[in-house]
Order: structure tokens, then C-alpha cells, then sequence
């Protein structure tokens, strides 16, 4: 095919050197020349193009259309951009399709032919980057009108511009009614007399106090109830105007919450104050007639011994008995109460001397052997409370054993990283796993105490002590199996 007159040397060189996609077009639509650029962006050669209707670049879709817009354009030319208002899209030689902007300037040929230069943008990278504005401002709409939050946004002077729906509900507002307003109307005195001014020093100086800080405050609702709140403010530019968004929470139920709690810490500390100062007084008060009942039980069972027959003998010895364990129960009430009440200074306690003083105090009967692992750590906290823990370990091991030869009690520590893991176990009757949690329980024991002289107090001591240490205690058995109770004390107890 011949080129046409128009592609003369001046203008095909023009067309070669140009940046922007080109395509030149006779009255009835056909191709007449296409420069460099246009045939990349469509993946035809100058060749392929010529002769072909301008429509082979244009989605099928939309040809017969375009048919009709090239006629009426032919009938008034006139250099215009194509398509205003609406979308233009291109056809690639593969058949994809993008989106153009294309603009339209008539063209005379030497020999009197009309033409059309058509130059082409591929716009793809912009729609992108509006496609991806629009989404940003699509979920940042949906961000402002559905947060839980109130969203406040000023201006530079103070003048309310937005507010989301969960402000319109916290103060009671439309946005309509209080846009162009000062913020200060959602503030109560002193902070409403106050704002005018920070603001202005702020801009002044650039002194922050609450922008990019957050901070309690109070706000003030239409019905002119005031309420505290969590405020928030940033900081931001917009087409060069300074704007303020506050993020507002109300935190009315907080408030609330904590005023309630702090009313609850005083009554349980007083709870606590005189439950202490009730033990004290009932010890003290039980203790001196309990001695009194000890000492006339003893003295009974020792003076009038002969004329006591065997049954009378077990009464007394039953009395007795049971005088020494209501001792021994008073004596361990007050040891629980002044857990965490009464503290001493934190040492470092060498378990080793602890070990050895509390194995000599409990004098193991002679069947029974407790065996310590040497070289045992130095650990911090209260030396008497590490005492009664192992104290009382090792005396309940002691005591349940059901063996009058070959009781086997030992003490071994594991190192587990942050904290130490102690283990008392012993060969003796074993616990049934649904009693595991039962016998650290206060006043709680498994034998009949007629049989075994027991409190119930000593698991649960050594179950308030660790714990106050932010330790655990634990146990693992078996009827039969002996029981092995472990506890852990953190290396670090400050």
C-alpha cells in the first residue's frame, strides 16, 4: 500500500521524534500513519496498521459507537479531547485492554485530504493511583462514620469541620448544627475559657501539650452533663491549612469501675485489718483457758492414773490430745494471718543451713530417713517462710508415712531457668488424685485426726507463701505410690 501525501518527510519525521503516542486517520477512519510510540503502546508495526479502521484499537464493545462519534466529528473538526466525561479504553494487539485519554486535532492533507490526528495517553498508572485513592478514602470513610470512638477534626481557629456519628451520640450534636463552631462549646470551665488561648500560644510557639500525647479530660454534652474522656490529637496538613482530629473515648464506666474498686480495696483492707486483730484477740483469748484445760487434763491423767480403767485412760489421753491440737490449730491460724501481713526484710537464705535446722527440729523417728540433696542454692526471700515451707512439707511426709521401717523422705531442687523447682517425695501411702486440690485447702486433711494429730493449716501455709513469692505448689501421686510435692521460687523475688 502507497503512503498517503500526508506522509511527507517533514511530518513523518515529526511523528518519528514525537514522545506521545500519534495516529493519523483519513475521513473514513482508515490508519494513514502511526508513529513508534503508538506501536509499542499497541503492539502493531507502521505496517500492520496501515490501511486498518481506527476501531481495530478500540475494545469490540464500543466500535459501533465510535463509528458514529468519528461521522459527527468529521462533520464540525475541531481540536478537542475525546470522550469527555467518559471512559476511553485501548486494545492492545494481545487483546488486553487499558484505559486512554485521547486528544483530536483536524489535519489537511497537501492534497486537500481531511484528516485527524488523534494523540493517545495510556492513563492506566493515574486510574491506578485513583482506584487506590478512592479505596483509601472509601476505608477511611467507613473508619470514621462506624468507630466505637468519637472523631473530632478542627480547624487552625478552632472551628469544628467534622464530627463522625459516634461523636454526634457522645455530645449530642449533628455535625450540621455545630459546624463553623468553636470546639471550646464541647468543653466545660475552666478548659472552655482556657482552649482559645492554648490553642493561639500553640501556634505561636509550637508548644505541644496535648497534640500527639494522649490525656484525661472532660467534655460536655448538649444537655450540659459533664463526663471525663480519653482525648488524643493529631496533627495534620491539608491543601496548607493546619487541622486538628481529637480521638475521644468516653471513660465514664472506667471511672466508675475504678472508684468502685478502690472502695472495695478499703473494705477488704479493712476486712483484712480486722480479721487479723480478730485473731489475735481470739489466740490470745483461747489460748490462756486452753492452757489451763492442758494442764488440769494433765495433771488428772498423772495423779488419778490408778483409779482410771483402760477406757478412762483413752478418754484422757483423747483430751489431752485433742488440747495440744487446738494449740497447735490456733498457733497455725496466727501463722497464716501474718502471711504477706507480716513481712521481714528479704535476705539471701542458704537452704543448705535451712535444710539441716529443719530436719534436726522434726527429729525423724527412727524409721524414717530424710535425705537432702547437697549442694542445695541460696535463694532470696523471708528466711522464716522458707522455713515453715519445708517445715511443714517434711512434717506432713513424716506423718502420713505408713511404713514403721524403710520411710524414705528426700529433698531435691532442679534449676529451671528463671526459677528454682523444689521437690519433698516420699515412699509413703500415696494421695488419690481427686484430693489433689482439696489438701491445700485451710482445715483440710485426709486422715481422721484421732488417728493422725493434724491441722489442715500446713499445705494451705505453704500454698500462701509461695504463691505471695509468685511461685506454684503442686502434687503428683498414686495410692501406693508415695507423693511428691513440688514448688517453684523465682530466682528473682523482688
Amino acid at each position: 500500500m502507497q503512503t498517503p501525501p500526508i506522509a511527507d518527510q517533514s511530518l513523518a519525521w515529526l511523528l518519528a521524534a514525537a514522545t506521545d503516542p500519534v495516529i493519523i486517520v483519513d475521513r473514513a477512519g482508515t490508519i494513514a500513519l502511526a508513529n513508534p510510540a503508538l506501536e509499542a503502546l499497541f503492539g502493531y508495526t507502521q505496517q500492520q496498521l496501515q490501511g486498518l479502521p481506527v476501531e481495530t484499537l478500540i475494545p469490540e464493545r464500543y466500535r459501533r459507537g465510535h463509528e458514529a462519534l468519528r461521522e459527527n466529528y468529521s462533520a464540525q473538526p475541531h481540536p478537542r479531547v475525546m470522550g469527555a466525561g467518559a471512559a476511553l479504553f485501548g486494545r492492545h494487539r494481545d487483546g488486553r485492554e487499558f484505559p486512554v485519554e485521547v486528544s483530536l486535532s483536524p489535519l489537511r492533507s497537501p492534497d486537500g485530504q481531511d484528516m485527524v490526528m488523534a494523540t493517545v495517553h495510556d492513563i492506566s498508572v493515574r486510574k491506578a493511583a485513583e482506584r487506590a485513592l478512592e479505596e483509601s478514602e472509601a476505608r477511611m470513610r467507613a473508619v470514621f462514620e462506624t468507630a466505637v470512638d468519637a472523631i473530632i477534626t478542627i480547624d487552625e481557629h478552632g472551628a469544628l469541620e467534622r464530627l463522625n456519628p459516634a461523636a454526634e451520640r457522645m455530645f449530642g450534636y449533628r455535625e450540621d448544627e455545630v459546624a463553623g463552631r468553636n470546639i471550646s462549646m464541647l468543653m466545660p470551665e475552666p478548659h472552655r475559657s482556657a482552649h482559645d488561648g492554648y490553642l493561639a500560644h500553640y501556634l505561636a510557639t509550637g508548644e505541644k501539650r496535648i497534640i500527639g500525647k494522649g490525656r484525661e479530660v472532660q467534655g460536655m454534652r448538649r444537655d450540659g452533663s459533664v463526663f471525663p474522656m480519653d482525648l488524643s490529637v493529631a496533627e495534620m496538613t491539608l491543601g496548607g491549612k493546619r487541622m486538628f482530629t481529637g480521638l475521644v473515648r468516653d471513660i465514664t464506666e472506667r471511672k466508675q469501675a475504678e472508684q468502685k474498686t478502690q472502695q472495695l480495696l478499703q473494705e477488704l483492707s479493712s476486712a483484712n485489718e480486722e480479721l487479723t486483730n480478730f485473731a489475735y484477740v481470739v489466740s490470745h483469748d483461747l489460748k490462756a483457758p486452753l492452757r489451763g484445760i492442758g494442764s488440769l487434763a494433765d495433771w488428772l491423767a498423772t495423779d488419778y492414773a490408778e483409779q482410771f480403767n483402760d477406757e478412762g485412760k483413752e478418754h484422757m489421753r483423747l483430751l489431752i490430745n485433742r488440747v495440744h491440737r487446738m494449740g497447735a490449730l490456733i498457733d497455725g491460724i496466727l501463722q497464716y494471718s501474718r502471711v504477706g501481713r507480716v513481712r521481714e526484710a528479704v535476705a539471701a537464705v542458704d537452704l543448705n543451713r535451712v535444710l539441716a535446722e529443719v530436719v534436726d527440729l522434726l527429729a525423724p523417728p527412727p524409721g524414717i530417713a530424710v535425705t537432702v540433696q547437697p549442694g542445695l542454692p541460696t535463694v532470696a526471700g523471708e528466711p522464716t517462710r522458707l522455713q515453715q515451707v519445708f517445715h511443714n512439707l517434711i512434717s506432713n511426709a513424716i506423718k502420713y508415712m505408713d511404713r514403721p521401717e524403710g520411710g524414705q523422705v528426700t529433698v531435691r531442687c532442679t534449676d529451671d531457668g528463671s526459677q528454682w523447682r523444689f521437690a519433698v517425695a516420699d515412699n509413703g501411702p500415696g494421695i488419690e488424685p481427686r484430693h489433689f486440690e482439696r489438701i491445700f485447702q485451710l482445715f483440710q486433711t485426709l486422715a481422721p485426726r484421732d488417728r493422725v494429730e493434724s491441722t489442715g493449716v500446713g499445705l494451705a501455709l505453704v500454698k500462701k507463701i509461695v504463691e505471695m513469692y509468685r511461685g506454684r505448689v503442686w502434687v503428683e501421686s498414686a495410692p501406693g505410690a508415695g507423693a511428691t510435692f513440688y514448688f517453684t521460687w523465682p530466682k528473682d523475688s523482688r
